[in-house]
C-alpha cells in the first residue's frame, strides 16, 4: 500500500510537471515572437527571460548586449524591450531603438506577433496529431429508439459524425451551435462514416434544442437520442464516445487549420456566455486549475498531450489579442490611438491603465481558482 501511494504521489507530480513544462514552452514561444519581430525591426531587447525569480543560468551577448535567462519560477516568461515601460531613463530622452521611440506600426507587429507564434506552432501541433494519430471525431455507441419511432431517421452504433448541416464537426460545441433553436420533429442532415464509407442521413431530433449554453452536451444528445441509458443491471451506458479517424493528407492540412479556428470560436462563445451571465464564474480556472485540468489530460497519452499543448496555443493566442489592459490587444489599441491621432496618450496614464489591469487580470484568476477549489471541497 505504502508503494503504490508513492507511485501515484510521483506519477501526481510528474503529470504535473509535464502540464507547467506546456504552459511555459508556450509562453515562451509567444514571447520568442516578441523577440524575433523586435530583432527584425531594430528594437533595442535588453533581456529575455524564461521564468520569473533569480536567475539559474543567464549569459549576456557581446554582440548586442541582450541578457538571455533561465530563472527558478518556470510560471511565465518576458522579452523586455528598452524603454517600454516609460518615455526614458532618468529624465534622459529615449533611445531611437528604444519601444516608444519606433513608429507605430512597428510596434503593433512586435506585439501581434507573440500571438501569432502562438497560433503557429499551435496548428503545426494539431497537423502532427492529426498525421500521427488522427483526429478525435464523436462516435456513437448506442441508440434509444421510444416506441413507435423511425429508426431511419437515426444514428446507428458506430456512426462517427463527420458533418452536420453543411458544417464540419471538431468539437461538441459546434453541434450546440448547429443545432441551437431547432425544435423536436425537425430534421437535420449529418454526414457520417458508417461500415467504412461516408453517408447522408437525415435525423429527427426528439426534443427542442434549447441550450443553457455551448457546453449543455446533456440537453445536445437529449435531442439526438443519444443520451445515457441505464441497463436492466443497473448501469448507465453512455451512448457517444470518441475515436481517431485518418483523413486524406491535404484534407488534413485543411481540418487541422478549420480544427484551431473552432478552438478559438470556443473560446469567443464563453466569453460571450460569460458576459451574459449564461455560464457562471464557477465554470472558469486560473492558473492553478489550468494546472491540474492540463495534467491530467496530458498524461493520458501522447495524442492527448499533443491535443492540450495546441489549445493551450490557440488560448493564449485569442486571449493576448483581446483588448484588455495590461494584455497585447489593449497595448495595440493605444497604437492606433497614437497612429490616427498622431501623438501618444500620456506614457503615464496608458501605464496606470495597464497596471490596473494587470492587477484586476491577477484577482480575477485568484478569485476564480477560490471558486473552483470551494466547488470541488
Amino acid at each position: 500500500m505504502i508503494l503504490l501511494s508513492a507511485q501515484s504521489a510521483l506519477s501526481a507530480i510528474g503529470a504535473v510537471l509535464l502540464a507547467i513544462l506546456i504552459l511555459l514552452a508556450m509562453i515562451t514561444v509567444h514571447e520568442f515572437g516578441h523577440y524575433v519581430a523586435g530583432r527584425a525591426l531594430g528594437f533595442k531587447i535588453n533581456e529575455f527571460s524564461i521564468g520569473f525569480g533569480p536567475a539559474l543560468f543567464s549569459r549576456r551577448s557581446k554582440k548586442s548586449g541582450e541578457l538571455f535567462c533561465v530563472r527558478a519560477i518556470p510560471l511565465g516568461g518576458y522579452c523586455a524591450f528598452d524603454g517600454e515601460d516609460g518615455e526614458g531613463v532618468n529624465g534622459m530622452l529615449p533611445s531611437p531603438r528604444s519601444f516608444n521611440s519606433k513608429p507605430p506600426w512597428q510596434r503593433i507587429i512586435v506585439l501581434v506577433s507573440g500571438a501569432l507564434f502562438n497560433y503557429i506552432t499551435a496548428v503545426i501541433i494539431i497537423l502532427v496529431s492529426f498525421l500521427a494519430f488522427g483526429q478525435m471525431v464523436i462516435r456513437i455507441g448506442g441508440v434509444t429508439y421510444p416506441e413507435g419511432y423511425n429508426a431511419m431517421n437515426s444514428f446507428v452504433a458506430g456512426d462517427v459524425i463527420i458533418e452536420a448541416e453543411g458544417e464540419g464537426v471538431y468539437l461538441t460545441s459546434d453541434l450546440t451551435e448547429v443545432l441551437a433553436g431547432k425544435k423536436a420533429g425537425e430534421s437535420v442532415q449529418f454526414t457520417v462514416e458508417r461500415g467504412g464509407s461516408l453517408t447522408e442521413i437525415s435525423v429527427t431530433l426528439r426534443a427542442d434544442c434549447t441550450f443553457e449554453n455551448s457546453a449543455d452536451t446533456s440537453a445536445l444528445w437529449r435531442a439526438l437520442g443519444l443520451d445515457t441509458e441505464v441497463r436492466e443491471d443497473g448501469n448507465a451506458y453512455w451512448q457517444v464516445g470518441v475515436v481517431s479517424r485518418r483523413f486524406p493528407f491535404f484534407d488534413t492540412v485543411g481540418r487541422s487549420f478549420a480544427y484551431s479556428f473552432q478552438i478559438a470560436g470556443t473560446i469567443f462563445r464563453v466569453l460571450g456566455e460569460l458576459l451574459t451571465g449564461n455560464i457562471g464564474l464557477s465554470a472558469m480556472g486560473g492558473p492553478v486549475t489550468t494546472i491540474m485540468l492540463t495534467s491530467q489530460i496530458a498524461s493520458q497519452g501522447v495524442q492527448n498531450f499533443l491535443e492540450i499543448a495546441a489549445y493551450i496555443g490557440v488560448n493564449l493566442a485569442v486571449f493576448n489579442l483581446l483588448p484588455i489592459p495590461a494584455l497585447d490587444g489593449s497595448k495595440v489599441i493605444f497604437c492606433l490611438i497614437e497612429w490616427v491621432r498622431g501623438k501618444p496618450v500620456p506614457r503615464r496614464i496608458e501605464a496606470a491603465i495597464h497596471a490596473a489591469g494587470f492587477l484586476f487580470i491577477l484577482a480575477f484568476a485568484v478569485l476564480v481558482d477560490i471558486m473552483q477549489f470551494a466547488r470541488c471541497g
